[in-house]
């Protein structure tokens, strides 16, 4: 397969779970991959296992620093830069009246100042490219709200906007911006939480990694080329509606006459 032939991507979050999973596809595909991660050990054992089409790069989002080394790390092994990947996220936990000011800031400062900073580093290479492409990693949690988490929603709600505003201002140059908004999917960071529950779920399971991966690549290809600014959602039917209603009492049967 040669989907991703002559591209260098660049993917955050990427030393393990749905990170990994994508840079380890694209590399599939035919790209050139920078793994940035905070998580050093992991992120350089995933490019050893890739190879010569991968590279580790140390990557604190909140840090645009780190996002300057970072894409010129790609432009250093690779000669360019082509695709931008904004998976890196965490998640907090707690009700509103408990969450607190320190919970918030945590949270955005990643979750979505994170994608503003990467945005803004790779524009500059993406534009010397002639076109590109980035693709934000959302949530089902930023088209809908969920109890207990409020700094979550918020920030997974902010990277669907700016995915839409970074669309429309990025478009003269070529560069397609999406999001992607996955539902209940394993990984390390959801592995033992109670949101692994798949009854509310029309598929009944939770998804792979790699699932979310293909639509990763789909956007980062050019068999995406006329979609920008748009949410790719990947939750195995969540977000379709109720799946079990509750049993309606049946009016008793007469009796014949």
């Amino acid at each position: 397969m040669a989907r991703l032939d002559g591209k260098v991507a660049l993917v955050t979050g990427a030393a393990r779970g749905i990170g990994a999973a994508i840079a380890s596809e694209m590399a599939a595909e035919g790209a050139k991959v920078v793994i940035g991660d905070v998580l050093e050990r992991d992120g350089e054992a995933l490019a050893a296992r890739i190879g010569g089409a991968a590279r580790y790069a140390h990557l604190d989002v909140t840090k645009p620093e780190d996002w300057e080394a970072a894409v010129a790390a790609a432009v250093e092994a690779f000669g360019k830069l082509d695709v931008l990947v904004n998976n890196a996220g965490i998640a907090n936990y707690g009700p509103i009246e408990q969450y607190t000011r320190a919970d918030w800031d945590r949270i955005i400062a990643i979750n979505l100042t994170g994608v503003f900073n990467g945005i803004k580093a790779a524009i500059p290479e993406l534009i010397n490219a002639g076109r590109g492409s980035i693709v934000n990693v959302s949530s089902i949690a930023g088209l809908r709200g969920e109890a207990g988490l409020p700094g979550y929603v918020a920030s997974k709600w902010g990277v669907r906007g700016l995915t839409k505003a970074a669309a429309l201002d990025l478009a003269r140059y070529g560069i397609r911006v999406n999001s992607i908004h996955p539902g209940v999917v394993r990984t390390p960071l959801n592995a033992e939480g109670p949101q692994l529950a798949t009854s509310h779920v029309a598929m009944d399971r939770v998804g792979d990694p790699r699932e979310i991966a293909s639509l990763a690549v789909f956007l980062a290809s050019d068999e995406s080329s006329f979609s920008t600014g748009s949410e790719f959602i990947a939750d195995g039917g969540e977000t379709a509606g109720m799946i079990r209603q509750p049993a309606v009492p049946q009016p008793a049967a007469r009796a014949a006459r």
